[in-house]
């Protein structure tokens, strides 16, 4: 009996073809799917009311910057609201998107609920009717989802069951994206809070990282069409012991190189609270390893792009340019990042605050 065919092989091209454009030399993606109720919180830093053209206006803000960004932001991921909005040209923002060449994205999963008698380990919802939205949001315009499971470093933790329990959501999603045309973001986010030293959250991330690839393989995900987001190799942010960004990336690309396979065609690391100027300066770190790394290593940062932007605008029309300036300095540091070639600059608005939020959620 011939082994089935999950993908054919016009639509492992499109996925692996997508997956090829979003880690292209010296670009990543601009994570901008935060939920209504996160949007909120960033909104009342500034002192904005968190209304939906106010949420608009600053989307906006970010997908109208000057066409210099274009030079290092292939993809942009979009929460629902933000993918059916409009710019003042009446376009939407994914064919605004699309016509500047950048990939547009979409956050699908629905958030996470506790996993019932483990120590407030959780694990994430949202399959039950995904492959609809996933043909709807293809259809719509998006090349390409998000989905976040969360783990975390303690004292027995992860458990056994949150690292099988996510892996498994993970690839189950990562399945129905493809069968829907959608390349899909594999993110097992080890949170950073905690006192863990660095050789804790390797071991962890190593762990977390062969759950996820066995998941993937055993449900028969084509991984060239696949996009890792994973944490970076650090300590937690209450560890007493500092480690420099070299021994944070030998970590990150050690953990990598024992876990991942070198068909997925790249990592777009999320940025997990670090400062802007830290998650710039690791991530090129990272690539300047002197160990083989076969796939890109590039970013998909929120915070750590977005920060220094959303002080500069503050909610204010004449304030939108500052605010642009901002985002493509940051978008411009974290591509020389990707290419190894960034060695830190510090002048932007928020560089180097932490952004770090304790148990973070979308």
């Amino acid at each position: 009996m011939p082994f089935p065919v999950y993908l054919s092989p016009e639509k492992q091209q499109e996925l692996a073809s997508i997956a090829q454009r979003i880690v292209a030399d010296g670009k990543g993606i601009l994570a901008a799917d935060e939920s209504t109720g996160t949007m909120g919180k960033r909104l009342q830093q500034i002192g904005v009311e968190n209304t939906e053209e106010n949420r608009r206006q600053y989307r906006q803000l970010l997908f109208t910057s000057p066409n210099e960004h274009l030079n290092y932001i292939s993809g942009v991921i979009l929460y629902e609201e933000t993918l059916y909005q409009k710019a003042d040209d009446g376009r939407t923002f994914v064919k605004l998107l699309r016509d500047n060449g950048i990939v547009p994205g979409i956050k699908v999963d629905k958030g996470i609920v506790n996993l019932a008698g483990t120590d407030g380990e959780t694990t994430t919802q949202g399959l039950d009717g995904m492959a609809e939205a996933c043909a709807k949001y293809k259809k719509d315009g998006c090349d390409f989802a998000k989905w976040r499971s969360v783990l975390k470093i303690g004292p027995h933790l992860p458990s056994q069951l949150a690292i099988m329990e996510n892996a498994n959501v993970l690839a189950r999603y990562a399945s129905i994206c493809q069968q829907n045309g959608l390349v899909p973001i594999v993110e097992p986010e080890i949170l950073p809070d905690g006192d863990h030293d660095l050789e804790t959250c390797q071991r962890v991330t190593e762990r977390v990282l062969a759950a996820c690839y066995k998941a993937l393989n055993d449900h028969h995900v084509f991984l060239e069409g696949t996009l890792l987001k994973p944490n970076m190799v650090t300590a937690g942010q209450s560890c007493t012991k500092k480690y420099t960004h070299q021994q944070n990336a030998l970590a990150t690309v050690t953990a990598l190189r024992r876990t991942m396979p070198a068909a997925v065609p790249g990592v777009v690391f999320l940025s997990g609270g670090q400062s802007e100027e830290d998650a710039s300066i690791n991530l090129s770190a990272i690539n300047n390893v002197p160990l083989h790394r076969p796939w890109k290593l590039t970013f998909s940062f929120g915070r750590a792009l977005q920060a220094s932007a959303l002080a500069a605008w503050a909610g204010k029309k004449e304030n939108i340019a500052a605010g642009q300036a901002e985002f493509m300095k940051r978008a411009k540091a974290n591509s020389l990042a990707s290419l190894g070639k960034y060695e830190g600059d510090g002048s932007s608005a928020a560089g180097q605050k932490s952004l770090f939020v304790a148990n973070h959620t979308y």
